[in-house]
């Protein structure tokens, strides 16, 4: 079942609550979590939710109760994730480019840690030598992704060791005794093409040749999730059959059986998130209608950062004419959320949503322009409840010390 808030219900919410808002709705995120349980229901599965899509402790609380794991990229994410709930045999620690404090810090909490540089992996090895399992991040050297940004197997990326590293991991595992259970690679967000997957899971299963104690495969995520009416999705049934063919190939080649693990973030929760906003002005220039709401790139930058398209409706006005608008934020920078975007007609006062806005958004806000920070609210079970208030004043002064 595919469950969506209503236009109707939107509106309230923001009469309620206020705006800027973050909605976020919980049956949402549960259909796309049991759809990936679905999908993989013939393999050795395992799904760690990339927490660093949206880490509101209540979101983090949500997702432990539906039996995820948790995939976390600082030792912050790791706290919150303990304090969720989730057992450290349930997070998975994947750092980059931290100080090895870091990664100590995730080795005495007790969490599956993977490793993605040839120096850390080294400090490890002659400090903890085999006391500790770990897993390793290679990089596939795979093109993979919806924006170059967002791509991170490819080679100029900093995310991983080169698959061609192998002979240096190797000398370090001897010299050291690292106990290796895991291997690693992520390729990027936005992956239309479950093609990209399989090629990076033939680099994976010619890896795990260099791993006797291997458990499991860990392919990242990168599920696509539509933006607009004509978008596409990763189809992830057609992934998981395939996978689970490749493993059965796998174990029947090599005679041993290995678990294959996923992150997804965004799959689970860019769908189940809105974002509110309120027209402040209409303002008509010699060539272009703007349309100004009270928020920015302070609260949603991935139009800004990585050109996303994000479907904006007016929700106060859905039978108005349409016309043609470009949607623009109140920060003193240039902040266009969409240019020359059909919507109905738009009044000053209009509630604006922007859907697929769970994954991303509030996570990274900031207070730039001194702006305060959004409130979020979760619907679960038909009640709105209010998981993170609005920021104050008093806020943006909260760590500063006047000394003058």
């Amino acid at each position: 079942m595919t469950h969506s808030l209503t236009h109707t219900q939107l509106v309230e919410l923001a009469e309620k609550f206020g705006t800027p808002l973050y909605v976020y709705h919980a049956e949402k995120i549960k259909d796309q979590y049991q759809t990936l349980e679905k999908a993989f229901s013939d393999t050795h599965a395992r799904f760690f939710y990339a927490c660093k899509a949206l880490t509101n402790i209540n979101i983090l609380k949500y997702v432990e109760s539906l039996g995820a794991g948790l995939d976390c990229v600082s030792i912050n994410e790791v706290k919150l994730g303990l304090k969720a709930g989730f057992t450290p045999e349930r997070i998975l620690f994947t750092p980059n480019c931290v100080d090895f404090a870091e990664i100590e810090a995730g080795k005495e909490l007790g969490v599956n840690l993977n490793i993605d540089n040839i120096s850390i992996l080294e400090q490890f090895g002659n400090k903890f030598g085999g006391s500790y399992p770990i897993c390793i991040r290679f990089n596939p050297h795979i093109m993979g992704g919806g924006h170059y940004k967002m791509s991170t197997g490819h080679i100029d990326s900093k995310f991983g060791i080169s698959v061609h590293q192998m002979r240096h991991i190797e000398r370090i595992i001897k010299t050291t005794g690292l106990h290796v259970t895991g291997i690693h690679m992520h390729t990027g967000s936005d992956i239309k093409d479950v093609n990209v997957f399989l090629a990076g899971l033939e680099v994976m299963f010619e890896v795990a040749e260099h791993f006797p104690d291997l458990k499991f495969v860990d392919l990242g995520s990168g599920f696509k999730v539509p933006y607009h009416e004509d978008d596409v999705r990763t189809d992830v049934f057609d992934l998981g059959a395939k996978v689970g063919e490749a493993f059965v190939k796998y174990t029947k080649e090599k005679g041993r059986q290995l678990e294959v693990w996923f992150e997804p973030g965004k799959f689970l929760v860019s769908e189940a998130g809105y974002f509110i906003t309120k027209c402040n002005v209409i303002k008509q220039t010699t060539a272009t209608v703007f349309v100004g709401v009270n928020s920015g790139f302070n609260h949603l930058i991935r139009p800004m950062m990585y050109e996303a398209y994000h479907m904006i409706e007016n929700i106060s006005n859905p039978f108005g004419n349409p016309r043609i608008y470009t949607v623009v934020g109140n920060i003193c920078e240039t902040d266009t959320f969409a240019w020359d975007r059909k919507l109905n007609e738009v009044r000053e006062g209009d509630y604006l949503v922007f859907y697929n806005a769970g994954a991303y958004g509030f996570e990274m806000s900031s207070n730039f322009n001194s702006r305060l920070k959004p409130a979020e609210v979760l619907v679960k079970d038909g009640e709105a409840l209010l998981i993170r208030k609005r920021d104050e004043f008093e806020d943006l002064l909260k760590n500063q010390l006047e000394v003058l």
